[in-house]
């Protein structure tokens, strides 16, 4: 797999990874955690979620331009990694839930969220960056795509473990304070903190079964309000000591990528050299300029595209996980270890990691294949598949969810009649399946895409630009949870469908002229 690849690449796959194992602890368990910390709704929760993941991206365009002007890529990166720990450790400090003061606490949170953010910012399209270089030289330039399939590849190794600890850690936390964990027992006590016992029936009646299941040594639950207070608290607490296992995290990639410094490309003496090398005529000036903006219409037409494919994929983290919670047959899932226990809605979030990793070499083998045949299909056209495939998944799901009551429903619904409609979690795991292949088709190739396509001396802009487009798709997550709350289940995802089978559409429409653009930016 590594064979023909520059040396740097695994050095930059391992810190990479480091750094996605604690973004994913907290990506993980970050909805259910605002929503079970602050007794927010899906919706109110959407906004801080849509809000914080495009940050996320958006100020990656920032930490390409701060990396671009200085000419310290390295440097740049490190900061990031940096702040990323110091963001953790702000909302990984455990304070008290009912939380006092909803305004400065969620303020508190969300502050470290930013700061998360812009650390995230300055690493993660820098790093992307320094790895496009790295096949720059002719020697590695056929290896690019490959390249960064694995650089994603190990992205998602890290991704697959991060649930498994936000979970146990959690599940540890409150089987030392006498708890079980139930998916559905934090919104549960948040209604009753707001209502009390005027709320609805159905609701308190499984509140108060829920209660009695989730002490262990089976004392039954006689004051309900002592109850709720204790166990959101220890429920909170438990996911604000899963962040900390982020800080450690971010730690190790700090480590590993100042073992490995020196095996990194130097933007700034490549610029250098280059300048030196020979001088540009004002003919060489002009053609320059044309191509450079045939470069940058290409780019900017796939990163309109591939919005909507991220507006799909990441409700992994928002509406398909309380799909998950509500929906989702969670008892069949639980790995007891002892001191903790694996079980949770967030445990599908490993899912798509998981068929990440053992995919790639799959999905890497059959293009060398069909390349060996000389029948490989190009970058653009690969992406437009993946558009496809994305549209198929949420089909699958719409297809199982049009006999499932919408969410306003459950509220009067017995525990007997929403164990009925439960559905089996492998619905989860097929819907992961497909929606990972489709991710294999856009994702690290339109990292690819970029590097192979952008202008030397925009490298970093251009890698920020794709992640500020994924920024754009993130701030309309929220989307998906106005449409859970308010739509019947399947329309919700008919949505989708809709927004990636149109994304897919378009872009074959421009697979020829992007084919073009990508041909002679490899031969420039």
């Amino acid at each position: 797999m590594f064979k023909g690849q520059p040396k740097g690449l695994i050095a930059a796959a391992l810190a990479n990874m480091g750094e996605r194992f604690g973004f994913y602890i907290m990506m993980a368990i970050l909805t259910l955690f605002i929503s079970a910390k602050f007794g927010l709704s899906e919706t109110t929760t959407g906004y801080i979620y849509s809000a914080f993941y495009a940050s996320i991206y958006l100020l990656a365009l920032v930490g390409g331009v701060i990396a671009d002007k200085t000419k310290n890529y390295k440097g740049t990166i490190l900061f990031g990694l940096i702040l990323m720990a110091v963001g953790y450790l702000l909302i990984s400090i455990p304070t008290p839930t009912p939380v006092p003061s909803l305004a400065l606490y969620l303020t508190m949170t969300c502050l470290g969220l930013l700061v998360i953010a812009f650390g995230n910012g300055l690493f993660k399209g820098n790093l992307q960056a320094l790895v496009g270089q790295m096949y720059d030289n002719k020697e590695f330039s056929d290896k690019r795509d490959s390249g960064f399939q694995i650089f994603y590849m190990f992205i998602n190794i890290g991704g697959f473990f991060a649930p498994w600890i936000a979970i146990g850690v959690r599940n540890w936390w409150l089987k030392v304070n006498n708890f079980d964990y139930n998916a559905s027992l934090p919104e549960l006590c948040h209604k009753y903190l707001a209502d009390g016992n005027n709320m609805n029936p159905e609701s308190l009646s499984r509140l108060q079964d829920y209660a009695n299941a989730a002490i262990l040594d089976k004392t039954p639950v006689t004051d309900l309000t002592a109850f709720v207070n204790s166990y959101l608290d220890v429920f909170n607490r438990g996911f604000q000591y899963a962040f900390m296992a982020a800080i450690v995290a971010m730690v190790i990639s700090l480590v590993v990528f100042l073992l490995n410094k020196n095996k990194f490309p130097d933007p700034a003496k490549k610029a250098v050299a280059k300048d030196a090398a020979h001088k540009i005529s004002r003919e060489e000036v002009q053609m320059s300029a044309h191509e450079i903006k045939q470069r940058i219409y290409a780019l900017f037409a796939v990163f309109g595209v591939v919005i909507f494919f991220w507006l799909s994929f990441h409700q992994n983290g928002y509406s398909l996980t309380y799909f998950a919670r509500d929906y989702v047959d969670l008892s069949v899932i639980n790995i007891d270890l002892g001191f903790t226990s694996i079980k949770g809605a967030e445990i599908f979030q490993s899912v798509n990691p998981f068929f990440v990793v053992t995919l790639t070499p799959l999905i890497m083998w059959l293009f060398s294949f069909m390349k060996s045949r000389g029948k490989e299909t190009s970058t653009p056209m690969k992406i437009a598949i993946g558009m496809g495939i994305a549209s198929m998944a949420y089909i699958f799901l719409m297809i199982f969810s049009f006999v499932l009551p919408g969410k306003e429903a459950l509220g009067s619904m017995s525990e007997a009649q929403i164990s009925a409609i439960r559905v089996t979690p492998w619905i989860m795991v097929i819907l992961y399946f497909i929606l990972t292949v489709a991710e294999l088709f856009i994702s690290p190739l339109g990292l690819s895409f970029v590097s192979k396509v952008a202008p030397p001396h925009l490298q970093g802009l251009m890698q920020g630009a794709w992640l500020a487009a994924t920024a754009v798709g993130n701030s309309l997550l929220f989307v998906g949870g106005i449409l859970y709350t308010s739509v019947p289940i399947w329309a919700c995802w008919l949505v989708f469908v809709g927004a990636t089978a149109a994304s897919m559409l378009v872009m074959l429409s421009m697979v020829k002229w992007l084919e073009k653009v990508t041909l002679s930016s490899s031969q420039a």
